[in-house]
């Protein structure tokens, strides 16, 4: 059984900033991805041996609670605090960097950040917005093709196409459990030194191709409710269903 109570998971949103350098996997967890872990057990233990977990979602940070877990996280750290942390680090760094240089060898951006998921024309409008909001960054993406499962020859294209990018932080975009379970799977194969996220949603919203919910919606813990409005056809089963479906693995942990 998966167990919330076992679970290392991130305090608050200050924590991010102990997240040593080098090569780090940091994964999300929310009341969906509870459920499917009980379920599949590669997920499970991909979300487990990762090196850092952050609570997305005020139902995780109230179950700890309740469970009187080993960690006890006091705020909800949504995927998108999480990109805009190591992003706003990234742009502060490239910056350092440049006005460090002397002029005569400014050839560009410094520091490399790659989106790998999504399609094209996410990824297209993600290379637009970033290039504004992070001019020092440079930004490099891929789109692996669109299938249940990837090939070995897939696999291979994907892990050469992180590893020739070299990032100085890469972001995983292709939902939930497939981009955790690939992640996973295929770290040791990663020859890169930096921070790795598994942000699947944040993809479409920081595009603009699916909107988040408004900040009221967010601060009193809705954002399930603002999407499940948005996309009923989409999201009934993840929240009508999975929401009860939490309530209930909670409490039989409790026991």
């Amino acid at each position: 059984m998966f167990l919330l109570s076992d679970l290392s998971i991130l305090e608050s949103k200050d924590a991010l900033g102990c997240v040593p350098e080098g090569k780090v996997l940091i994964n999300t967890i929310n009341a969906h991805s509870f459920n499917v872990a009980q379920k599949d057990e590669l997920f499970a233990e991909a979300l487990a041996k990762g090196d850092y977990l952050i609570p997305d979602g005020a139902s995780i940070v109230k179950a700890c609670k309740f469970l009187k877990a080993k960690s006890q996280p006091r705020e909800r750290i949504a995927g998108w605090d999480l990109f805009s942390f190591e992003m706003d680090r990234l742009e502060r760094k490239s910056t350092m960097l440049r006005e460090n240089d002397a002029p005569s060898v400014r050839r560009g951006p410094k520091c490399r950040v790659m989106f790998m998921g999504s399609s094209e024309k996410v990824l297209a409008k993600i290379k637009e917005r970033s290039a504004i909001e992070y001019p020092h960054l440079e930004v490099i993406t891929f789109s692996p093709p669109y299938k249940l499962e990837f090939s070995d020859e897939d696999n291979a294209a994907i892990i050469q196409a992180i590893n020739e990018a070299n990032p100085d932080l890469l972001w995983i975009g292709m939902t939930a459990p497939k981009q955790e379970k690939w992640t996973y799977q295929h770290w040791k194969e990663l020859n890169i030194h930096c921070h790795v996220g598994t942000i699947g949603a944040v993809f479409d919203f920081y595009a603009g191709t699916a909107q988040r919910a408004p900040q009221w919606w967010q601060e009193h813990s809705l954002e399930w409710l603002y999407r499940l409005v948005k996309e009923p056809k989409r999201m009934w089963r993840r929240y009508v269903i999975g929401n009860p479906l939490f309530l209930w693995n909670i409490h039989k942990e409790k026991g």
